[in-house]
C-alpha cells in the first residue's frame, strides 16, 4: 500500500474530530439538529485551518443515508464516497483555475437538475474570491433563487475581495488560527499513534513554525520524520526549520544586557555555521525580550522550560525596562529591512550593534511596574551605561533655592479668614541681588525671559533697578520686553519700580552665559565618553568606522 501524507490520513471526518473552531462547529451542529439549513455558507480564514474540511463534513451531514444530522455515520455509501472524493453530487471547484464566466455558466447549468444519488447537490467552491466579476454575476443569480435541493459551500482566504452582494446572501463563518498549545497536543497524539519518537521541544518547534495552520503542522511533521529518520530530536528539527535554539537567544540577550560587543559578534559567528534563518533568529530574540518585559511586571507569567525560566528572571532583574522596549522595537524594524542588507548575516549583526549603539533617553519617572522592574530601570551596566552623560542642572538644586514668597508667608490662624487687603510678602533687595534665584520666582516667558537671562544685576537706587545687558543681546532691549521685565520685577518686590539697563561687558556670568558654558561642558563630556566607550571602539575596530562629533548629543534631564 502506498504511503499517504499525514495531513490526509489525519483529516477530520466528523465535527467531533475537529481541533478548535468551536464557534463554527456549535453553530453548524445546532443548525443541522434543528433543521434550520441555509442555502449558502461562506468559510473564511487563513490556509490550513479547516475551511474545506468543515465543508466536506457538512456535505456528509446533508447526504448521509441515515438522515440529516450533525453526526454522519461514516460507513454508508454517501459518507464513504465523500471521504474518497468520488461522490457525484458533491461538486468541488477550484476557483483559482476556473475564473472565466463560461466555466461558471457551465458549472451552474446543471443546478436545476435533481441530485443523482444524494439528498442535496452540494457545490464546494474553494478560493471563491478568484472568480471574475462576470463569474460572480452568474453565480449571484443562482444564489438569489437557488433550487431547494442545492447547497453552496464557499471557502476563501480573502473575503474582502468578494462582492457585498455575494456576502449578503451567505452565512459567514470566520475560522481562527489555532494556538500553539492546541497544535502541539494534536502532534503528540499523531506521533504516538504513528509510532514516531519525538522530543517535546521538537514538537513545540513544529507547532510554532506552523503559524496557526494544522495542515502545515502535519506537513512539517511529515518532513521532520523523513529528515530525522523517524526519531525527532529538538536540535535536528531546529536545523531543518532554520531556527535558533533558546540557548543562543539567551546568549545574545545576555551580551546585549552587559554591553559586550565582542561576545555578541562571536555568538553570531557560531550561529552562522548552522546556516540559520536570520529572520527567525530575530523572532526568537524578540520573543525572549517580550517574555522578559512581561516578567518585569508579572513574575507569575514566567514559565519554567529548562533554563529559559531562570534566564528570563535574570534578565528581568538586570536589564532596564526601557532598554527591553528599545531592543524589541529595533528587532521588529530590523526584520522588516533585513532583506535590504548585503547579506543576512551582516544585516543581523548591524541590528544587534544598533541595539548597543542606541540608548533610550534618561527616564525621570519609574515605569508603572513591580518593584523589581523599577530596580532594573536603575541597574548599573558596564557597557552601554557609560554612554549616558548625565547633564549638570542648569538651575540650582531645589534644596539650595530660597523658598518662594508663598512658602515664607505664615499661614493664618485656624478659623480666622485672611484679610483681603493684607499685602503679600515679596522679594527683598538682598534677594533680588541673587539674580539667578530671583528669576526663578518671576513670571517671565519667551523673549522677556531671554532679556532677563542676558542681564547681570547692578544695584537698586530708590525705585530704580540697574541692570547690565550683555552687548551680544542688545537686540532684546525693546520697549515691550523692558515693560514686561519691569512688571515682573515690580511684582517680585511688591512695589512699582523703574528698570535702567546699560549695555556692555558684564563683570560676572549672566544666566544665559552660564547655561552656554555648562552645555559646552556637557557636550565635551559626551564626546569624550563616546570616544572611550568600549562598544564604540569595538564597532570601529570591526568595521573601520569613525565617530561624527556632530551626531553626539548629551542627555538632558
Amino acid at each position: 500500500m502506498s504511503y499517504q501524507a499525514l495531513a490526509r490520513t489525519w483529516r477530520p471526518g466528523t465535527f467531533s474530530d475537529l481541533v478548535g473552531q468551536e464557534h463554527v462547529v456549535k453553530a453548524l451542529v445546532n443548525a443541522l439538529d434543528d433543521e434550520r439549513l441555509h442555502h449558502a455558507y461562506l468559510f473564511t480564514g487563513t490556509r490550513g485551518v479547516g475551511k474545506t474540511t468543515i465543508a466536506r463534513i457538512l456535505a456528509k451531514c446533508l447526504n448521509c443515508e441515515t438522515g440529516v444530522s450533525s453526526t454522519p455515520c461514516g460507513t454508508c455509501g454517501a459518507c464513504v464516497e465523500i471521504d474518497s472524493g468520488r461522490f457525484v453530487d458533491l461538486i468541488e471547484v477550484d476557483a483559482a483555475s476556473r475564473t472565466k464566466v463560461d466555466d461558471t455558466r457551465e458549472l451552474l447549468d446543471n443546478v436545476q437538475y435533481a441530485p443523482s444519488l444524494g439528498r442535496y447537490k452540494v457545490y464546494l467552491i474553494d478560493e471563491v474570491h478568484m472568480l471574475s466579476n462576470h463569474s460572480f454575476n452568474a453565480l449571484l443569480k443562482t444564489l438569489e433563487e437557488p433550487p431547494p435541493h442545492v447547497k453552496f459551500l464557499l471557502a476563501t482566504t480573502d473575503p474582502q475581495k468578494l462582492p457585498v452582494t455575494v456576502l449578503s446572501r451567505c452565512l459567514q463563518f470566520n475560522l481562527k488560527r489555532l494556538p500553539v498549545s492546541m497544535i502541539g497536543e494534536r502532534l503528540q497524539m499523531v506521533t504516538k499513534a504513528e509510532s514516531i519518537g519525538a522530543e517535546p521541544g521538537a514538537l513545540e518547534q513544529i507547532a510554532v513554525a506552523a503559524d496557526g495552520s494544522m495542515r502545515d503542522a502535519l506537513s512539517l511533521l511529515d518532513q521532520a520524520a523523513a529528515y530525522c529518520s523517524g526519531e525527532l530530536g529538538e536540535s535536528d528539527v531546529r536545523a531543518m526549520l532554520g531556527t535558533i535554539d533558546q540557548g543562543t537567544a539567551i546568549r545574545l540577550l545576555r551580551a546585549l544586557g552587559a554591553g559586550q560587543a565582542e561576545e555578541l559578534l562571536a555568538t553570531v559567528a557560531e550561529l552562522d555555521e548552522m546556516v540559520p534563518d536570520y529572520a527567525s533568529a530575530l523572532d526568537e530574540l524578540a520573543l525572549l525580550v517580550q517574555r522578559t518585559a512581561v516578567a518585569q511586571v508579572a513574575e507569575s507569567s514566567v514559565v519554567d522550560t529548562g533554563t529559559g525560566g531562570d534566564a528570563v528572571r535574570e534578565f528581568a532583574e538586570s536589564i532596564p525596562a526601557e532598554d527591553l522596549q528599545l531592543y524589541y522595537q529595533i528587532a521588529l524594524i530590523g526584520k522588516r529591512d533585513l532583506h535590504l542588507a548585503p547579506s543576512a548575516r551582516t544585516g543581523f549583526e548591524m541590528i544587534l550593534l544598533r541595539m548597543l549603539a542606541f540608548r533610550p533617553a534618561e527616564v525621570t519617572q519609574a515605569p508603572p511596574s513591580r518593584t523589581r522592574a523599577g530596580k532594573a530601570g536603575t541597574a548599573g551596566r558596564s557597557g552601554p551605561s557609560s554612554r549616558t552623560v548625565r547633564p549638570e542642572a542648569d538651575a540650582q538644586p531645589t534644596a539650595a533655592r530660597k523658598p518662594s514668597p508663598a512658602a515664607r508667608k505664615p499661614s493664618p490662624a485656624a478659623g480666622k479668614p485672611s484679610p483681603a487687603a493684607e499685602p503679600e510678602q515679596r522679594l527683598s533687595v538682598e534677594e533680588l541681588a541673587d539674580w539667578d534665584t530671583a528669576l526663578l520666582n518671576m513670571k517671565l516667558t519667551g523673549a522677556a525671559r531671554q532679556l532677563a537671562n542676558n542681564c547681570q544685576f547692578g544695584s537698586v537706587d530708590g525705585d530704580v533697578v540697574n541692570l547690565v545687558l550683555d552687548e551680544s543681546a542688545a537686540h532684546l532691549q525693546t520697549d515691550t520686553l523692558m515693560g514686561k521685565l519691569r512688571k515682573a520685577v515690580s511684582q517680585g518686590l511688591g512695589r512699582d519700580i523703574r528698570i535702567k539697563i546699560e549695555q556692555g561687558q558684564t563683570e560676572a556670568e549672566t544666566p544665559a552665559q552660564r547655561k552656554t558654558r555648562k552645555e559646552r561642558q556637557r557636550q565635551q563630556e559626551a564626546e569624550k565618553s563616546i570616544e572611550s566607550d568600549p562598544n564604540v571602539l569595538a564597532v570601529q575596530k570591526a568595521f573601520g568606522a569613525t565617530v561624527d562629533p556632530a551626531s553626539i548629543k548629551p542627555v538632558k534631564h
